[in-house]
């Protein structure tokens, strides 16, 4: 088992939960389902204490991160506002996910899919991540922009899993402590 696992490696991942705001989520092609799944993988990353970055696209125009996400977060005070599309070309958001240096497991959720969601997935392939984008946690306005940004990551190196998959990679066996407190989260 090197550092090349194939399988998420808790060990070595970060979450990125971008854009899920205010202003955009009505917009957004089956929100609540999607936002379900992001607080699942949100729920799993609380869990094994990995970080947990939020990026708001022109927050000032769009609202700040939904309630609900922010506190399934909890404490989190890694909150970037930014005008960029892709997370990785602003420089305080790029310099705060490079310093979880032996994380390069990049796992993100999030919104517009086709928009800063595929340009920030790209940037971090580039930039010698693992990308892992949870494909029930990410949506667009439309179905089509969404299925489209998640054929172009994996013909691009970025591998799209579901929720449950960085879950139980994450978990990595059945028994122990972690699986009794999150298991309910399944039901």
């Amino acid at each position: 088992m090197g550092n090349h696992s194939l399988l998420l490696r808790r060990d070595q991942s970060q979450l990125l939960v971008v854009d899920i705001q205010d202003k955009l989520i009505n917009t957004i092609y089956k929100v609540e389902a999607m936002m379900d799944r992001a607080r699942l993988v949100i729920a799993a990353a609380r869990q094994f204490e990995l970080p947990i970055t939020i990026s708001e696209q022109y927050p000032k125009g769009l609202g700040s991160t939904d309630a609900a996400i922010r506190e399934a977060c909890g404490n989190v005070t890694s909150v970037f506002a930014k005008t960029a599309f892709s997370c990785l070309r602003d420089d305080a958001i790029a310099e705060h996910l490079a310093a979880y240096h032996h994380r390069k497991h990049l796992v993100i959720v999030g919104m517009e899919a086709h928009v800063c969601v595929l340009q920030t997935a790209l940037d971090a392939v580039a930039e010698g991540y693992s990308v892992f984008v949870v494909g029930d946690a990410i949506s667009s306005r439309s179905a089509s922009d969404g299925e489209a940004a998640k054929h172009r990551m994996e013909k691009s190196n970025v591998t799209v899993i579901s929720a449950e998959m960085a879950f139980f990679e994450w978990l990595e066996r059945a028994g122990t402590p972690d699986f009794k407190a999150l298991a309910p989260l399944l039901r």
